[in-house]
């Protein structure tokens, strides 16, 4: 797939406040600090369409893009803020499940893990959720460059071994880069097709 449009639409922390959902839609989240926003901006091609920062917790609104004027991009607030309040974090919560179990357009969330890291228990707790609640998600680990080649593939093995004590099946995973466009390809690619049956679907249901 090859990105030719990318425009900010809102930010919005209501959930009837969001945009139509005429489009399929993706959604990317992760803990603070996994290199979210770097990553869209990677998968967009469009440096500075998703705010950046090193400070943890930037993103706290449901932020919609419209991609190549046939889909939604959604920048969704990165869980575990550390230095919110607890009745922030709680309807930081709200929000993101209220969102993700309602929006009808939502095709897949796409759940970031820094590769270099060992399982989190807030990571597992949240595919536990996905899972329980049938909402479909891809995992992709993020950083990719940062470790050798080796490392990284042993890091992320490992990573799964760990994750099948727990699930019978693991979603489809993915490596990335917002550095050298690790995982681009693969990633706009699984978007592409799903955004095809998408389309398939709408229009049976038309007819």
């Amino acid at each position: 797939m090859i990105i030719s449009f990318a425009e900010f639409l809102q930010s919005n922390t209501e959930f009837n406040k969001l945009p139509d959902p005429v489009y399929p839609e993706y959604a990317f989240i992760g803990r603070s600090n996994v290199g979210k926003s770097s990553l869209i901006n990677m998968l967009t091609g469009r440096k500075g369409l998703a705010k950046t920062s090193g400070k943890p917790g930037k993103t706290i609104t449901i932020n919609h893009f419209l991609i190549n004027k046939i889909w939604y991009l959604v920048d969704l607030p990165g869980y575990g803020f550390a230095k919110r309040s607890k009745v922030a974090r709680e309807s930081w919560k709200k929000m993101l499940y209220t969102y993700m179990q309602k929006r009808p357009n939502l095709v897949y969330t796409f759940l970031l893990i820094d590769c270099r890291l060992e399982p989190q228990a807030i990571d597992l707790e949240f595919m536990g959720w996905l899972g329980e609640h049938g909402i479909p998600f891809v995992i992709v680990f993020t950083k990719g460059d940062k470790l050798g080649k080796v490392r990284l593939v042993e890091q992320v093995e490992a990573y799964k071994q760990q994750l099948l004590q727990q699930w019978e099946e693991l979603p489809v995973c993915f490596i990335s880069s917002a550095v050298n466009a690790m995982g681009k390809e693969e990633i706009l690619s699984l978007i592409d097709g799903e955004n095809q049956n998408y389309k398939a679907y709408s229009s049976s249901i038309i007819n």
